[in-house]
């Protein structure tokens, strides 16, 4: 399909953007295990949790998400050719949130939990590059949690809390550059045509007032 935008109306513009060296998208999920107590403010003392289900709740953490604590080049033979490419170790860090809700519906909520991962994973990335990470999806389920005991320190004690972390995650890297192409700029729109709407009158009913005189 041809361009119909005469050539004359172009001319060169310059924008920056970020250039993308790398992406790809990994799927991973890892356990994390606790044995001892977890602070849960308000949970009354020798609260029966016989019959309790513990939910989770995970997010990146506010501060410092994603850490890249090394870079290391290393050579790769594709398709016949070396290529230099990097080893990067990745740091993730997220918030974990317990939740228990014993079976009358009554809830309580931990305290925030610090939970980091660490992986490796092997891009063009060369020094210079940003290592950006995007999770499409985050989620976590408790797998087991023993037998949980509420303490008199607003804490419940956990003998086997297993929770397991699931994350779909983008990671890109990617550098600034300036780039020059032929475009054109964006004129406005025309506005969209408005009028004021005639008097509407109620549709009547004939057949039945006014009444008919004989």
């Amino acid at each position: 399909m041809q361009d119909s935008m005469p050539s004359q109306l172009r001319e060169p513009i310059c924008i920056n953007v970020d250039k993308v060296f790398d992406w790809i998208v990994k799927e991973a999920s890892f356990e994390f295990s606790h044995t001892g107590a977890i602070p849960f403010p308000r949970v009354p003392k020798d609260t029966d949790l016989t019959h309790a289900v513990v939910t989770c709740h995970v997010v990146p953490r506010a501060i410092h998400p994603v850490k890249i604590l090394n870079r290391e080049n290393r050579q790769f033979t594709i398709d016949g050719a070396t290529v230099c490419l990097q080893n990067l170790t990745i740091q993730k860090n997220f918030t974990l949130t317990l939740v228990v809700t014993l079976p009358g519906g009554t809830k309580y909520t931990s305290e925030h939990i610090h939970v980091s991962r660490c992986e490796q994973v092997t891009l063009c990335a060369p020094k210079g590059t940003d290592v950006e990470i995007l999770f499409t999806d985050l989620d976590c389920f408790v797998c087991s949690m023993g037998h949980p005991r509420a303490t008199n320190n607003n804490e419940i004690t956990f003998t086997d809390l297993n929770v397991t972390i699931s994350v779909c995650q983008s990671i890109q890297s990617t550098f600034p550059v300036t780039v020059e192409f032929l475009a054109t700029f964006c004129e406005p729109r025309a506005e969209l045509p408005f009028a004021c709407p005639g008097v509407v009158r109620p549709a009547q009913c004939p057949a039945v007032f006014p009444p008919h005189f004989g």
